[in-house]
C-alpha cells in the first residue's frame, strides 16, 4: 500500500510539473487591440512620457505600456501626439526630437526617426509618406517628409510662419499656421510634388485654435473675445461654410464624432449637430477648473465617449473622466503624468 501511495504521489507531482511547464509555454505577450491609447505628455525636461491603455469596456487600465514592452526603456520627453499607419504607431516626442515607432498591437518598438527633427509638433500620413511639422521657438519652421516604408528622410518644406497641426483631406496635407491662438491661416501641401500649393487660406474672423479632418473635409475652430467660429474647408482648400458660435468666447478643442461637433470654452463643453447653424445655448459638461493653463488640458471624443483629463498641475498622475456624448458621467481612472489625447485602437 505504501509503495502504491508513493507511485500515485509521484504521478501527481509529475502531472503538476507538466501542467506548470505547459502553462509557462503558452503565456502570450499582451496585445492592445479593442481599446484606447492615452498619451501622457510627461514633465518638460524629464523623460517620463509614456502611454496608457484602457479596454473598450473601460474595465482594465495599464499605464506605462511602452516601458512594459521595451525592457523598461524610457519613451522620452514630452509625448506630443500619435499617428497610425497600418500596424505601426508613430509616437512623436517633442523635446526629445525623435519619433519612436512601435507595433500598435504589441507596443514593441520597430524603428525610430531622428533625422532633421527640430522641435517636432504634429504629423500625418499621406501617399506613403509621413509629414511632420517642426516649429522651433524664434527659430526655423518646416514640414519634414519621411518614407513610411523605411523611415528615411525625403525632404524639408520650409515655412516663414508657424507650422503647427498637420491634417489630411483629399490626399492633400493642410498645415495650421497658428499656435497658442495666434494666427489665422492654413497652407496646403500637394503630396504628389511635396510642394506648397497656392496661397495660404486666410480665415476672415478669429484666431485658429485647432484644425482637424473629418469625412474628407477640414474643420477649424477659431476663437474671438466675444464669439468663436467653426469653418468647413474643402479638400481643394476653399472655405465652404462658416458657423458663428454667438456668445461663446475662446472656443477650442474641436472634435467631431458621429456627425456632431464637440468643443469647449474654458471648462464648459458644448455639443451641436454638424449641420446646425445656431450655436448651443448651454454646455453639456462643466469640467474641473484646473486654472488658466491646465483646464481641459486633455480632451477627446471617441466612439461615442467624451474623455477629459485633470492633469493636477503636472504634480501627480492625471485623472481621466469619461462621459457619454450627452454629458452623463460614466467612470474615471488614473493615468500618467499630463494625459492629453485618446486614440481608438
Amino acid at each position: 500500500m505504501t509503495r502504491f501511495l508513493q507511485l500515485v504521489l509521484g504521478l501527481v507531482l509529475l502531472f503538476n510539473i507538466s501542467c506548470s511547464s505547459d502553462y509557462e509555454e503558452i503565456v502570450a505577450s499582451p496585445t492592445y487591440e479593442n481599446g484606447y491609447f492615452i498619451t501622457n505628455e510627461g514633465n518638460f525636461g524629464v523623460p517620463n512620457a509614456d502611454v496608457s491603455f484602457i479596454t473598450k469596456d473601460l474595465n482594465f487600465v495599464q499605464n506605462d505600456i511602452y516601458k512594459a514592452n521595451n525592457a523598461n526603456e524610457n519613451l522620452g520627453d514630452v509625448l506630443q501626439t500619435i499617428a497610425y499607419n497600418g500596424d505601426q504607431a508613430y509616437l512623436l516626442l517633442n523635446n526629445s526630437n525623435k519619433i519612436q515607432v512601435v507595433n500598435r498591437y504589441t507596443f514593441k518598438k520597430t524603428g525610430e526617426i531622428t533625422s532633421q527633427l527640430n522641435n517636432p509638433r504634429y504629423m500625418a500620413v499621406a501617399n506613403n509618406m509621413l509629414y511632420v511639422s517642426n516649429d522651433q521657438y524664434n527659430g526655423p519652421k518646416s514640414v519634414n517628409v519621411y518614407k513610411t516604408s523605411d523611415l528615411s528622410f525625403v525632404k524639408k518644406i520650409t515655412f516663414t510662419n508657424t507650422a503647427e497641426r498637420v491634417v489630411v483631406a483629399g490626399g492633400n496635407v493642410f498645415v495650421q499656421n497658428a499656435t497658442y491662438s495666434f494666427g489665422n491661416t492654413l497652407t496646403k501641401i500637394n503630396t504628389v510634388t511635396n510642394e506648397i500649393e497656392g496661397t495660404p487660406i486666410s480665415l476672415p474672423s478669429g484666431n485658429i485654435n485647432k484644425t482637424i479632418a473629418y469625412n474628407n473635409n477640414i474643420y477649424v475652430i477659431a476663437e474671438g473675445s466675444a464669439d468663436s467660429y467653426i469653418y468647413q474647408i474643402s479638400a481643394a482648400g476653399a472655405i465652404v461654410k462658416t458657423i458663428t458660435l454667438s456668445g461663446i468666447a475662446n472656443g477650442t478643442h474641436l472634435q467631431i464624432d458621429n456627425g456632431r461637433f464637440f468643443f469647449s470654452s474654458y471648462n464648459k463643453i458644448y455639443s451641436m449637430d454638424i449641420n446646425a447653424t445656431a450655436s448651443p445655448t448651454a454646455p453639456i459638461i462643466t469640467a474641473v477648473d484646473g486654472g488658466q493653463y491646465f483646464t481641459l488640458y486633455g480632451f477627446s471624443v471617441v466612439d461615442g465617449r467624451i474623455f477629459t483629463s485633470d492633469v493636477k498641475s503636472f504634480t501627480e498622475a492625471s485623472e481621466m473622466s469619461v462621459y457619454t456624448t450627452s454629458g452623463t458621467f460614466i467612470t474615471k481612472f488614473k493615468t500618467g503624468m499630463g494625459s492629453t489625447s485618446v486614440y481608438s485602437n
